[in-house]
């Protein structure tokens, strides 16, 4: 007899082989209500989005406006689209947000992860593409508080010598 299948698992290995195979995989249930819309909130810095996708022509509406009239900078624009092209679901879904808070480019971080959040929660099956892009990590860089006898949080006043 070979020593591997005589000698017993010890420790987390043991905890390993406890659960069954159906616990370790969660299914997760599409979470739709009565309209057949789905909702997440999305944060990023002092911004928060609540975001509602339901299937459609892929309208984007941000505060009842076009996303093209009410984010100038294609680059925001784009950073929005972003998890509807990496799940290829652009031009699937109509997304309405209602956004608050910080400027346009933290606004514009939380519609990203409050749509990527909405899809999941819309098609469970997409967030194993998603969470690799990072789209479903909600950033925690916030703007550092100002200190006293500082300027700001952390230049000082210029020195003078006279």
């Amino acid at each position: 007899m070979s020593e591997a299948t005589t000698t017993e698992a010890t420790g987390f290995d043991a905890l390993k082989g406890m659960g069954t195979q159906a616990e370790e995989t969660v299914v997760r249930e599409p979470k739709r209500d009565a309209q057949g819309r789905s909702y997440a909130t999305g944060k990023r810095k002092n911004a928060v989005a609540r975001v509602w996708i339901k299937p459609g022509k892929g309208k984007i509406t941000i505060n009842g406006r076009d996303q093209e009239v009410y984010l100038a900078r294609p680059v925001l624009r784009m950073m929005i689209a972003q998890p509807l092209e990496v799940a290829g679901r652009l031009g699937e879904f109509d997304v309405d947000v209602t956004v608050e808070g910080s400027g346009l480019s933290g606004q514009a971080g939380a519609i990203r992860h409050g749509i990527a959040k909405a899809l999941t929660y819309y098609e469970p099956g997409l967030r194993p593409v998603l969470k690799p892009h990072g789209f479903l990590t909600r950033d925690p860089r916030v703007v550092e508080r100002k200190k006293y006898g500082k300027a700001k949080a952390r230049r000082s006043f210029q020195f003078s010598k006279r």
